[in-house]
């Protein structure tokens, strides 16, 4: 009998609105004045790295430092040397369980932490390592959380999906379940008049869930400060967007909501796309969406590492010219802000960093028993009786 698969037909790619589609290279954007190293200076995106949807885009020509650019190529670096050991570790079956790399996905995280403030809020799902490290937390901390170490960012309880700083809310497990969380967190933050935004963010693979556009219709309804993110990997677990979307333009998803669709593979239209976005909501103008057409080297999870989707010739393709960092990189070069030689210091200095973190978090001991009884409650808030014993016998960190 013939598979469902077999069964199934072939969906076409549903042609995107307007007559362009989005440009994904990493390497696109060209100089529109004079590259400088003390000052700012001009450069052009490519005409199509964005699209919109009842709103305009943001502009294409955008102001960078040499020293942002550096800053930038330096993080990105060591966010893809944190996530390659571990993978290592996964492999030597000292991390067990689910583990989410986002390999390839860069761009995202360092460009949306380059366009919000420490203040701003973030909450995303189990593809969560590069934020939390970003948001406040550590390399070390992230790797211990991973290995099940007292040392890790949720004292090795956690593990890979939740993973928490003071501005950054997780790592979520639940599919979708952190999109009316982030939500809520905007309700706060309008509730207490902070002119702060909220980017919460989710992939192609929970598009669909119910409550996503509950959030959509509450966070319209009452202009909620929030930005909507769809990391748009094109695969939901292994499934392409096309066999599972009916409409895959992520952006236009928002019914009354406005979007905009940026390249996620170049960090400088990441970052001019979230600077846009959080403009909007911090001028009382409600929520929008934004979606990142980006895409993940490796599988869905570590335990399920062959699930690519492409073959080895079309993985290497596409990091010659779609990779966030060599784009980056060839940026830096051909501007004449650092030679290769500089760049390679920078790598070293990555592997040294992580490599110093991977020893530091092997090194933590692992949680005893009493540590099943912490972190129960958020200190402050603990009832005064738990189970008829006093509240100053139970520890709470």
């Amino acid at each position: 009998m013939a598979s469902l698969a077999r069964l199934r037909p072939r969906l076409p790619r549903r042609l995107p609105i307007g007559l362009r589609s989005l440009q994904t290279s990493a390497d696109t954007t060209t100089l529109a004045d004079d590259a400088h190293h003390s000052k700012p200076f001009t450069v052009k995106l490519h005409e199509d790295s964005f699209r919109s949807y009842r709103t305009d885009s943001p502009s294409l020509e955008v102001e960078v430092t040499k020293e942002e650019l550096l800053g930038m190529y330096k993080t990105m670096t060591t966010m893809r040397r944190m996530e390659m050991a571990c993978d290592a570790l996964y492999k030597q079956k000292l991390i067990r369980g689910f583990c989410h790399l986002a390999i390839g996905q860069e761009a995202v995280s360092v460009g949306l932490e380059a366009g919000i403030t420490p203040d701003d809020k973030v909450i995303t799902a189990y593809r969560c390592h590069p934020f939390a490290v970003l948001r406040g937390g550590s390399i070390k901390g992230v790797v211990a959380e991973l290995l099940g170490r007292q040392g890790g960012m949720s004292h090795g309880k956690g593990g890979s999906m939740h993973i928490f700083t003071h501005s950054f809310f997780g790592g979520n497990g639940i599919v979708g379940a952190q999109v009316p969380l982030g939500a809520g967190i905007a309700f706060a933050q309008k509730y207490l008049e902070k002119p702060l935004a909220t980017y919460a963010m989710y992939g192609d693979g929970a598009s669909n869930q119910g409550q996503v556009f509950e959030a959509f219709n509450m966070a319209k309804l009452w202009d909620l400060p929030c930005v909507f993110v769809c990391e748009n990997n094109k695969y939901g677990m292994g499934t392409s967007a096309e066999r599972s979307s009916s409409n895959t333009e992520y952006f236009t998803r928002g019914d009354k909501i406005p979007g905009i669709q940026a390249n996620g593979m170049d960090i400088i239209a990441v970052k001019q796309a979230v600077q846009y976005t959080r403009d909007w909501v911090t001028s009382g103008k409600g929520p929008i969406l934004l979606e990142f057409v980006t895409y993940r080297y490796g599988g869905h999870s570590m335990s399920d590492p062959g699930t690519t989707y492409r073959t080895r010739e079309e993985i290497q393709r596409m990091r010659s010219t779609q990779d966030p960092i060599r784009g980056l990189a060839r940026y830096i070069e051909e501007w004449g802000l650092a030679s290769e030689e500089d760049l390679k210091k920078y790598d070293k200095e990555a592997k040294i960093e992580v490599d110093q973190a991977v020893e530091e978090a092997k090194a933590s001991p692992f949680p005893v028993e009493k540590d099943l009884w912490t972190d129960i409650y958020y200190a402050g808030t603990q009832p005064s009786f738990m189970r008829g014993r006093e509240r100053e016998e139970v520890h709470y960190y």
